[in-house]
């Protein structure tokens, strides 16, 4: 079960890692900022591919401004402070 987790984790990590690098390209002002992002980000996924993440992107953000902005936190999500599993 160890095993599990530690793989559980990473990809968690990796998750979340993505998530940063992909909000830090969109903010992304100069070419050299641009293209050190996509490297970091084909280290971690080599088959990530930038035209179809950013018009994903594009997709969610348009029908996220149709259906009234963006979403807020809700009572669906887990407590701040709330138990895990392990």
């Amino acid at each position: 079960m160890v095993e599990r987790r530690i793989e559980l984790n990473r990809r968690y990590h990796r998750k979340k890692k993505m998530a940063k690098l992909k909000e830090r390209l969109l903010k992304a002002k100069t070419t050299t900022d641009h293209d050190t992002i996509v490297a970091k980000i084909m280290r971690i996924s080599p088959w990530w591919n930038e035209e179809i993440a950013m018009a994903g992107k594009q997709g969610r953000m348009a029908a996220s401004a149709q259906a009234g902005g963006p979403k807020t936190k809700g009572s669906s999500q887990r407590p701040a402070g709330g138990p895990r599993r392990k």
